[in-house]
């Protein structure tokens, strides 16, 4: 599903964007992945510019934080600069919780998440449009983001990164098996069945831990086998519970609501007004 929403909404508007501008409509602006660690959020990334034949910048929340005041939302705007110089151009920021927490909330400075949350707006939804630029953004907990940057016209599209089905968990043991000389006995597909709810990070770790029992047995060894890959699972687990799952999926329909639901401005505090009429 991920893939496919993915491809629909980058690799199409930036390979065919006459199509978009026959019908009159807009191609999304932003995609916000979100899902447990592991699940592959950042190759995505890296797999829908590849197939968009588009450039990619990568970046983390950390690399655009600064210590300096005002320096923050320069390197913001400094990004976006360089991507529309640069256009097609696929910008992917990783962590972005910790970049754009909501606004008064406890996390981080207060001015400066405001000040942060501000730029990001402006260069998304400002006087400046973005062409052929789209941003992805990355995170493990999506209900800490600002709910102002999941209204339409910022980041249009949440796309849930689950862990992968058996179909999926077989053919990333075949990927991370390519460079590994298995036995005859080995057999992925019963791996796969053993290894629900295990993100790509988790299999990757299997497939490393076996080859270490097999060396572990001897280093002269020339193949790892079925029972080194049993070895290995014993010492494994899924890092992905049902109960992240399912409050992974009662937060799909929450982001959604937050982000439409009308905040009151606040500029008065409750209480500020009484008693005025008396004195009046």
């Amino acid at each position: 599903d991920a893939q496919v929403r993915l491809k629909e909404g980058v690799e199409l508007p930036l390979k065919d964007p006459d199509a978009f501008r026959r019908l009159g409509i807009r191609p999304a602006k932003g995609f916000l992945l979100y899902g447990p660690p592991g699940t592959g959020k950042t190759l995505l990334a890296k797999a829908v510019a590849r197939e968009a034949e588009a450039n990619f910048i990568a970046t983390k929340s950390s690399d655009l934080l600064s210590k300096w005041y005002g320096e923050s939302e320069q390197q913001i705007a400094r990004l976006f600069a360089r991507a529309r110089q640069v256009a097609p151009c696929v910008i992917f920021i990783d962590e972005l919780d910790s970049l754009v927490p909501a606004r008064g909330g406890a996390m981080g400075e207060p001015q400066v998440t405001e000040r942060v949350v501000n730029t990001i707006l402006a260069e998304m939804d400002g006087l400046e449009e973005l062409q052929s630029v789209v941003v992805i953004g990355a995170t493990n907990r999506p209900n800490l983001i600002d709910p102002a940057l999941l209204r339409p016209g910022r980041f249009d599209e949440l796309v849930y990164v689950g862990v992968p089905d058996k179909a999926g968990r077989e053919r990333i043991l075949r990927i991370q098996t390519g460079k590994m000389p298995l036995a005859a006995d080995v057999d992925l597909g019963s791996i796969a069945e053993q290894t629900e709810r295990y993100t790509g990070a988790d299999l990757e770790d299997v497939v490393r831990r076996a080859g270490l029992v097999a060396l572990r047995q001897s280093l002269a060894t020339r193949e790892v086998t079925m029972a080194h890959f049993e070895e290995a699972l014993k010492d494994s687990r899924a890092t992905v519970t049902p109960e992240m799952e399912s409050d992974y999926a009662a937060m799909q329909g929450k982001l959604k609501q937050q982000a439409s639901s009308i905040q009151p401005i606040g500029f008065i505090a409750p209480g500020m007004l009484e008693g005025r009429g008396s004195k009046g």
